[in-house]
């Protein structure tokens, strides 16, 4: 049976273009959001409304799920009208709702449309959430846990145009009396255990916590320090893996690393990324670029830019951040993607953090960082 629960009334107050839904776990957002989206196509003729998530698997296990169950316990779901080869509800109107993932390139820059929602936006990129966006005519909702900070709180949160809402399992009437018991236990747990403190704040009031297992717990931002030697950190990638360039600076006296994103950009050929480097960095600073790219990194020297390769050898990426980790790192200017990383950053699961193996992503900018931390403390057995 549908509910018209709280969670719903609240965001049918959201005026602003932008809707920015954060909460815990049974918050109702997605059964919130798509409701109201079903209600607008069904109110106007040739509505064109676009739902992603990260990839196809988890459109199917939810927001897909979700969409069938509510038509069909409001008693408006037609087989005839979903097309399953692409994701798509035509309603008799002639709106329609699709469903696509966010790692599909030509749905990203495909078709505009009316209205966008990305379901559990933090799993996005916000490169994936610009290209969207920027094709939307209308109102664009968002919807996330708040298990740690990404890009929302870095490019949107004071935007004049996003509306922001918290809600939790207080505001879905419809939260299963299972799910209310697993959270107050939660409450109880937290009063004694880390874990539960962090996972009731998350997933109970709709707070941003931190993940498990984040690698560098050991920064906070401030100002570069222009008084120390510094280098430029260059990790290649094309797409989806951006080339990142960071500047950075180290006080071995006194343990600090000193970092400031430069450029982070995707599908750059060899000329672009020439331009990005002559454009952000001084003229004959040392550029510390990756090695596995040896011919790019020729291509680079002949164009008279002072590239070196990094060293890499056994255990480097384990040594590289373990001699990281006893310095301060000093996030400097305007660094939003270098603040994703070091957010996201974790070890690969429980194997992983006791190994000291991290997971291979959220790592562009960082692996450009301990390339110069090598090269500037000149340590023994790193990269």
């Amino acid at each position: 049976m549908f509910v018209r629960t709280t969670a719903i009334n609240k965001i049918l107050k959201l005026t602003k273009r932008i809707k920015a839904i954060q909460g815990g776990t049974s918050a109702g957002k997605t059964y919130g959001i798509l409701p109201i989206l079903i209600d607008k196509a069904l109110k106007k003729k040739g509505l064109e409304i676009s739902v992603v998530a990260e990839s196809v698997p988890h459109l199917k296990r939810g927001v897909i799920k979700d969409f069938k169950k509510i038509l069909e316990s409001t008693k408006r779901w037609n087989r005839e009208q979903w097309h399953s080869t692409d994701s798509r509800y035509t309603f008799s109107n002639g709106s329609y709702i699709e469903f696509f993932s966010a790692d599909d390139n030509s749905k990203l820059r495909g078709a505009r449309r009316d209205i966008l929602y990305i379901n559990e936006a933090n799993n996005v990129s916000f490169e994936s959430y610009s290209e969207l966006s920027v094709r939307t005519k209308g109102e664009v909702y968002l919807d996330w846990n708040p298990t740690h900070r990404f890009w929302f709180n870095e490019h949107l949160e004071n935007d004049k145009d996003v509306d922001f809402l918290i809600l939790t399992y207080l505001d879905n009437e419809s939260c299963p009396e299972s799910a209310i018991e697993y959270i107050l236990k939660a409450k109880e747990k937290a009063k004694t255990s880390e874990y539960w403190d962090n996972w009731y704040k998350v997933y109970g009031l709709g707070q941003t916590g931190m993940l498990q297992g984040t690698v560098f717990t050991n920064w906070k931002e401030g100002t570069f320090d222009t008084s120390l030697p510094f280098a430029y950190g260059l990790d290649f990638g094309f797409s989806p893996d951006p080339t990142a360039l960071t500047k950075v600076a180290v006080d071995k006296k006194n343990k600090m690393i000193y970092v400031e994103e430069k450029a982070y950009l995707k599908e750059l050929s060899t000329s672009n990324i020439v331009s990005l480097l002559r454009e952000h960095t001084e003229q004959g600073s040392l550029i510390v670029a990756d090695c596995a790219e040896k011919r790019l990194i020729n291509d680079l020297i002949n164009e008279r830019l002072n590239v070196s390769p990094c060293r890499k050898g056994k255990d480097s990426i384990k040594t590289g951040i373990k001699n990281m980790q006893d310095y301060t790192i000093i996030v400097c200017g305007n660094s939003p993607n270098l603040k994703v990383e070091l957010n996201n950053y974790i070890w690969n699961g429980k194997a992983g953090m006791k190994a000291g193996i991290p997971i291979d992503n959220y790592n562009h900018l960082i692996d450009g960082i301990r390339y110069v931390f090598d090269r500037l403390t000149q340590s023994v057995g790193l990269l």
